[in-house]
């Protein structure tokens, strides 16, 4: 796949409680108000996971598009922490193993919503992060 248009946009499941955290830890954080963010149950998340090879229907990743790229699980957390203010240490973290990385990334995806819980419908940011998101 070739560069995707957008840049610095996290795709992230709108009803997952901790998918949803994340992306408001992330804006709170994000100072230079650099990522924007949509989640996969809008139209344009859709299209995103699906270009991506993302089931929206059972999706098991976020991705993040940076730097004209697409990084996926383990990846994806760590390229977006890594661009936070105070937080580029954690790009130590890529020297573990992608695959431990990945194993660890999977285990939570599939217990999210059991460990964490799930909205009923897709989580509506307040006033300040809605202007960040892309539907």
């Amino acid at each position: 796949m070739g560069k995707w248009p957008d840049d610095d946009v996290i795709l992230f499941d709108g009803v997952c409680i901790f998918c949803s955290r994340w992306v408001r830890f992330v804006a709170a954080r994000d100072t230079a108000r650099r990522f924007r963010f949509t989640p996969i149950q809008s139209e344009y998340g859709i299209q995103l996971a699906r270009s991506f090879g993302i089931d929206p229907e059972d999706p098991d990743t976020n991705a993040v598009v940076h730097g004209g790229a697409v990084f996926m699980k383990s990846d994806a957390a760590l390229t977006v922490l890594s661009q936070l203010p105070g937080l580029g240490w954690t790009r130590a973290l890529f020297a573990v193993p992608k695959p431990l990385r990945d194993l660890v990334y999977n285990l939570v995806a599939r217990n999210r919503y059991r460990i964490f819980g799930k909205y009923d419908s897709c989580f509506v940011p307040d006033a300040a992060l809605r202007a960040r998101v892309i539907e």
